[in-house]
């Protein structure tokens, strides 16, 4: 049985949530990492709820933190091994979430960073239907020993994806989102991606703006300039 996680949430600004944005933080960091995001982003989508969920697991290397799963980067098959074994306990989430709105994956955003984007392409390439949008910051797609996708069910249509990466990242390197867009292509998943000059393993300013705009346009919503 999935281990049950939660983690702070902020409601829809209008009141009434017609999307669910869920937040997926990198290893040893927890929920409340990324749940300010929401905040700055209700003013781009007023009728989403956004949450943050605390991984499942403490962290060895950040004790105060969480991990979806362990890494030592000294096993090259560790990631894989880990969003396999990390993914029923997220499925479970969605699921229960998705539910008690009366949301489909239509209605379902995935917003990872770091470990949270490997968490975020792997589990939603792999739903039975496809959220509608997948926004992966400084990550990198998972990829298998074998086939790369070839266990993925047909997802008709595919989610919408952009990748947000530092051009200065010496944690993950920005060659990581180039060889992940390549690989999601090669799944037939197009993908957005932008790069932010001079960034570190982070998110600036015009990442996250980048990031609002894109989950606005995948569901549909009108922004209004200078309405913020």
């Amino acid at each position: 049985m999935a281990a049950a996680i939660d983690g702070p949430r902020v409601g829809a600004k209008s009141g009434k949530a017609r999307q669910l944005v869920v937040f997926l933080h990198g290893f040893g960091a927890d929920g409340a990492d990324l749940i300010e995001i929401g905040r700055q982003w209700r003013s781009f989508l007023p009728d989403a709820d956004f949450i943050a969920p605390h991984a499942p697991e403490r962290c060895a290397m950040s004790p105060m933190g969480r991990q979806w799963f362990p890494l030592t980067m000294r096993d090259p098959d560790e990631r894989w091994r880990g969003v396999i074994s990390a993914r029923p306990t997220l499925d479970a989430f969605l699921d229960a979430e998705l539910e008690k709105r009366g949301f489909d994956e239509r209605s379902l955003a995935l917003v990872g960073f770091s470990q949270g984007t490997m968490m975020a392409l792997h589990t939603g390439l792999r739903r039975p239907k496809a959220p509608r949008a997948i926004l992966g910051y400084s990550g990198i797609l998972v990829l298998g020993p074998n086939q790369p996708g070839a266990e993925r069910p047909p997802q008709n249509p595919p989610p919408s994806v952009l990748l947000v990466h530092g051009e200065e990242d010496d944690l993950i390197p920005v060659d990581a989102m180039m060889l992940s867009a390549n690989s999601l292509a090669d799944m037939s998943v197009p993908a957005q991606w932008h790069m932010s000059a001079g960034l570190g393993h982070g998110i600036d300013n015009a990442g996250l703006i980048h990031g609002a705009l894109f989950l606005a346009q995948a569901f549909g919503v009108k922004v209004e300039y200078g309405r913020r």
